[in-house]
């Protein structure tokens, strides 16, 4: 088994076969790249089902991931998806950024609109999704390139859904906020900034309420994109590769992939799978010991 420098690489059951000749070690971790081909991928989210669900952004689809299997297309004519996030019942939210609004899919697939407009103005592109285990969900509406010339809206936002599907906005953003992660606990927001290479961190009370911002990260290597935390609330940040902080902002480590990362997850029956997006390309790294956070 081999280990990288801090003794963390896994040696996790193959549940997910690489492609022939994409075997890639990297400073000591293993990065193999399970599916590649596809558009522009984004927004990986585990199930507690047993599968995983991402983004191919330009092909307008949501892809489903079974161990063991090849990916088919879950949903079609998406509304231009990028970040998702399974709540606590196992329902998928879903950023449409080309549609300009945020989703929520039942059981059967069929989708229920949360939020599309702000004080009577769309939404600019919501772009990624994070949701506390009692309902509170958080997410981000930057607007890139061609979604910036039809925005309603003077400002980047984030916003808060709340369970009672209350539409709040958190903050005004000089920067486009691009990622969105909490922490191990559910009191901590994490929004990256992908112009000002930035990661602020927020308080969040038990019901929900945002206070306290803060930079945690200043000058990240890279434009940071999705987040994740895992058990021991590190930061995994979506960058040039992965980027791992601890939760003071320490620069721990780095997982490099050859190419930007646009989102991560955790996944795999022990959650201590970590699935990248990249480009036109999937990648899975095993981690011992950091499975996912739980909220």
């Amino acid at each position: 088994m081999r280990r990288t420098r801090s003794g963390l690489l896994a040696a996790l059951p193959l549940l997910f076969a690489p492609l022939a000749g994409q075997d890639q070690p990297a400073e000591g971790f293993r990065v193999d790249k399970i599916e590649t081909g596809l558009r522009y991928a984004e927004g990986p989210a585990w199930s507690r089902e047993g599968f995983l669900i991402f983004s191919d952004v330009p092909a307008d689809r949501l892809l489903k991931l079974v161990p063991g299997q090849h990916p088919v297309t879950w949903k079609e004519q998406a509304g231009g998806p990028t970040g998702n996030a399974f709540d606590s019942q196992g329902r998928l939210y879903s950023c449409q950024a080309r549609a300009r609004r945020v989703v929520r899919y039942d059981s059967k697939g069929k989708p229920e609109v949360l939020a599309e407009q702000w004080e009577g103005k769309r939404l600019n592109a919501p772009n990624d999704i994070v949701v506390r285990n009692d309902g509170h969900a958080y997410f981000t509406d930057p607007a890139f390139g061609y979604q910036a010339d039809t925005r309603e809206l003077d400002f980047y936002g984030v916003f808060h859904i709340t369970p009672r599907r209350e539409l709040k906005l958190v903050a005004k953003s000089a920067g486009r906020p691009n990622g969105v992660a909490l922490s191990p606990n559910g009191r901590i927001l994490y929004i990256s900034d992908s112009d000002q290479k930035a990661i602020r961190a927020y308080d969040l009370d038990g019901k929900g309420e945002v206070s306290n911002e803060r930079v945690l990260v200043s000058g990240t290597e890279g434009v940071p994109g999705g987040m994740r935390t895992d058990s021991q609330g590190n930061l995994y940040v979506a960058a040039d590769g992965i980027a791992v902080y601890s939760s003071q902002g320490k620069l721990l480590e780095t997982i490099p992939l050859g190419e930007p990362a646009s989102n991560c997850a955790f996944g795999g029956a022990e959650g201590q799978a970590l699935f990248i997006t990249a480009g036109a390309s999937l990648y899975l790294v095993r981690l011992e010991g950091r499975g996912a956070a739980r909220h």
